[in-house]
């Protein structure tokens, strides 16, 4: 196996898909091989069937490294699904560093405190997120560390989740024959490689629509403020016309990506036809695009509205100066950001993974977003790899390393 320390592999286990991308971070993202191959056993970001999830994992990591020319060892993967919430909580502590100097401990104090609530027996704390310290009632301070004060307190956003989720996930991984360098919260991911620094101090939203959920991230200040979950995606769309079509699901998922548009037609071309294969050896079809977009705008719409109903909710919403960030596999649906546009009255673009070389044209759209997201992650904290602690069991090492993440906001 290689043993290169430049070289960061990004493994998205999708509903739909399983992406990879291999890359050598000596100097900035050089894309070296991508892998795709179709995802069976994963429903919705859950692992529902372990040895099809572990076949699927293989083909597309060999993809990847054929393309290459370099054998993986470990990757860094990610977490998402329905099953991902999060609350607010806010601890307190009393600053016991020598001349009441705020140090390491008491910030790992106040984290702790600000987690001791009653969760519910099925949910367990994934991540810890500051949003915001407080020194003796100063509030709006990002790095408290160093500074001087007897009272200590934090905003925090704790985010919590169906913890076996982690667990089989490593599982498959591993019986790929693959280590788990670590495990990042999706969104948080693509965030990465499609949104700048800028973009995530004024305020952003990113929305990552895949093809089970779509899965929403709040940027504020410089920080992730809040993660939402909608249980629809593409699937729901290629499902959608696959019914209404009477066709299988693999000639609905290729006319959608071929010819689905939530534009207004024109009446030339609403008379346009497509050719549509039937079922079983049953005849070739002509249905309109009319007809097509009859059946496709209806559940965009709906992912996109449910997404704005659940953000604008949200007392940040009218202060997110960047607007949306659309992403993931259906984001290249054609007249998606326009019609995001009159849903959100925010201003809206896609979201491509930027600043990589290489293959570039490779991953040049918004379906490798977590992927590449994965890598950029991992060139920043390479070396820093999931592993089981003397003592703890590969759960408890997950969390440890999951509650970690986040500190580089501050």
């Amino acid at each position: 196996m290689n043993d290169d320390n430049d070289i960061v592999v990004g493994l998205d286990l999708g509903t739909t898909k399983i992406a990879t991308v291999i890359a050598e971070v000596d100097d900035g993202v050089n894309i070296m091989g991508v892998g795709k191959y179709p995802s069976e056993g994963l429903r919705k970001g859950i692992v529902i069937n372990i040895d099809k999830t572990v076949q699927s994992i293989i083909k597309a990591m060999r993809e990847a490294e054929m393309m290459a020319g370099k054998e993986a060892s470990g990757v860094y993967t990610g977490i998402a699904g329905d099953h991902i919430r999060n609350i607010q909580g806010r601890g307190v502590v009393a600053v016991t560093g020598k001349d009441n100097e705020v140090t390491d401990e008491d910030v790992n104090r106040v984290l702790e405190s600000a987690k001791s609530m009653a969760l519910p027996v099925d949910r367990e704390v994934i991540h810890i997120i500051p949003t915001e310290f407080i020194l003796d009632g100063q509030g709006g301070i990002r790095d408290p560390l160093g500074m001087f004060a007897q009272r200590l307190e934090a905003n925090v956003v704790i985010v919590t989740g169906a913890v076996t989720s982690a667990k089989n996930i490593c599982k498959c991984v591993n019986k790929a024959g693959y280590d788990v360098n670590d495990i990042v919260l999706q969104p948080f991911a693509s965030s990465y490689s499609v949104l700048s620094d800028e973009e995530k101090e004024v305020g952003a939203i990113l929305v990552d629509i895949g093809g089970g959920t779509t899965d929403m991230a709040v940027f504020y200040n410089g920080s992730l403020r809040k993660t939402s979950v909608i249980g629809l995606g593409g699937e729901n769309v290629t499902n959608d016309i696959g019914v209404g079509l009477r066709t299988s699901p693999r000639e609905a998922e290729r006319i959608k990506i071929e010819y689905a548009t939530v534009r207004e037609l024109s009446d030339e071309d609403k008379k346009e036809m497509i050719t549509v294969q039937g079922l079983s050896g049953r005849g070739d079809k002509q249905v309109s695009c009319e007809m097509l977009a009859q059946i496709v705008k209806p559940r965009i719409d709906e992912i996109l509205t449910l997404a704005h109903r659940e953000l604008s909710e949200d007392p940040l919403y009218e202060m997110l100066s960047a607007g949306i960030i659309l992403t993931g596999g259906t984001a290249i649906l054609d007249g998606i950001a326009e019609l995001a546009e009159d849903i959100f009255t925010l201003p809206v673009r896609i979201g491509i993974p930027e600043s990589i070389t290489g293959l570039k044209e490779a991953v040049s759209d918004p379906s490798f977003a977590t992927s590449v997201g994965l890598i950029k992650y991992g060139a920043i904290h390479a070396g820093s790899k999931l592993v089981e602690e003397k003592g703890k069991s590969m759960f408890d090492t997950v969390l440890k390393r999951m509650k970690q993440w986040f500190e580089e906001f501050f």
